[in-house]
């Protein structure tokens, strides 16, 4: 839901800001261009490459499988996090794929 508030928002921004440069409004139109695409962009790179789900656990010294689970919205599975704490890395494994 906030994600698709703040889509919008960008959205509105970058149109705005459109108008602003063709009427000749150069500072207003960089800011709402600027912050409009800063919005779009960031929710649309959030929304194809954050939290990639596995279907193995990952590989490798220093992994911990965590009590951590959600369920997928897009998969409608659950998730069991595993954490690398030397780094901090996290990998998403669909759970019944890996132990």
């Amino acid at each position: 839901m906030l994600r698709n508030i703040l889509l919008t928002l960008g959205g509105a921004l970058l149109v705005t800001g459109a108008m602003a440069g063709i009427s000749g409004h150069w500072q207003a139109a960089a800011f709402m261009l600027v912050w409009g695409a800063i919005l779009v962009f960031g929710i649309l790179y959030e929304r194809v490459a954050y939290k990639k789900i596995l279907d193995q656990a990952p590989t490798g010294s220093g992994w911990q499988r965590t009590a951590e689970r959600f369920v997928d919205p897009k998969s409608g599975k659950l998730v069991t996090v595993y954490v690398k704490p030397l780094t901090g890395e996290r990998a998403y494994v669909a759970e019944g794929s890996a132990a």
